[in-house]
């Protein structure tokens, strides 16, 4: 049983560990992560973030992770690139929770647990006509349409009453993933709000294209899928925006006893069809604005 495993050693070949003590995906050692966490989709971003330390520590590069850990206005920070995706997100979020909760060379589940900030910044497409391109939404909740969340025990931390209304306004279709919805970590929301953001609630779709109503040669199976989104409501809740990583990282966050928040940038809205005129330089202003924001509060630990 589950119960079981928290008091057994984990196998080589369910923990893999690199011949340099990394984790295998990562390519990290404990010792290497900080306990504040920035993860980003793309690669390149990690190094516009990295730009901004006083001091960095440390480079490391494996397929699409990419890992810089330094101090930014005294505060240590790691920023990673996950790449794009809810799957990427389940091999990041597990690896980074075992290299703090999991001892590596005994195998087994740490006995006093240690709680990352875990702060995405990504860029998104708005729902709404109202929320314009370059605007920063901070994302309150999540709802996933990946499906990665129901290959765990994640009854606990769902939000079962807003699935259930989404499922029956959207129609959803029977064979896709069911929708969860998952609450971000309201310490780190409370730390990085402002009247510079707009509370969200997001939605993160398993592709580009046709997960995102997109169609380009394809027919896609429900046309009208957006549409179901953009008048979704629930108790004056509505969707704001789509991207592909949030719910999986507030989702796993959250049983794995990590404050997770996503701060996302407008680039388009879908609603609108209008796209960003600079959307590099709106980027560099939320990146600015979450680490100001992160070291300048204290946060859990």
């Amino acid at each position: 049983t589950y119960k079981n495993i928290l008091t057994m050693k984990i196998q080589e070949s369910e923990l893999i560990i690199n011949p340099d003590g990394s984790i295998y995906h990562v390519h990290l050692r404990p010792e290497e992560l900080a306990d504040d966490v920035i993860l980003v989709g793309d690669p390149a971003r990690v190094p516009v973030v990295s730009g901004h330390f006083d001091t960095v520590e440390l480079r490391r590069e494996n397929r699409e992770i990419h890992s810089h850990t330094g101090t930014y206005k005294g505060r240590r920070i790691t920023v990673m690139s996950t790449g794009m995706g809810p799957d990427n997100i389940d091999i990041v979020i597990n690896e980074l929770d075992a290299l703090k909760n999991i001892d590596l060379t005994a195998r087994e589940v740490k006995d006093v647990r240690t709680s990352m900030n875990i702060v995405r910044i990504g860029t998104s497409g708005s729902l709404q006509k109202d929320i314009p391109v370059d605007s920063f939404v901070l994302s309150r909740k999540g709802i996933g349409f990946d499906g990665v969340l129901h290959f765990y025990d994640s009854a606990s931390v769902r939000r079962r009453d807003i699935e259930d209304a989404f499922v029956a306004h959207s129609r959803w279709n029977p064979l896709a993933a069911r929708p969860y919805v998952v609450e971000c970590g309201e310490e780190l929301f409370a730390k990085l709000y402002s009247d510079r953001t707009v509370e969200g609630f997001t939605a993160t779709a398993v592709g580009f294209y046709g997960p995102q109503g997109r169609g380009l040669r394809l027919p896609l199976a429900n046309p009208e899928a957006n549409e179901m989104l953009e008048t979704f409501s629930y108790n004056g809740l509505r969707l704001t925006n789509y991207e592909m990583e949030t719910s999986a990282i507030y989702g796993l966050s959250k049983m794995l006893g990590h404050q997770a928040c996503s701060a996302n940038c407008i680039v388009a809205n879908r609603a609108a069809g209008e796209f960003s005129k600079n959307p590099y330089e709106s980027v560099e202003k939320l990146i600015i604005y979450v680490l100001d924001r992160m070291a300048a509060t204290k946060t859990a630990s």
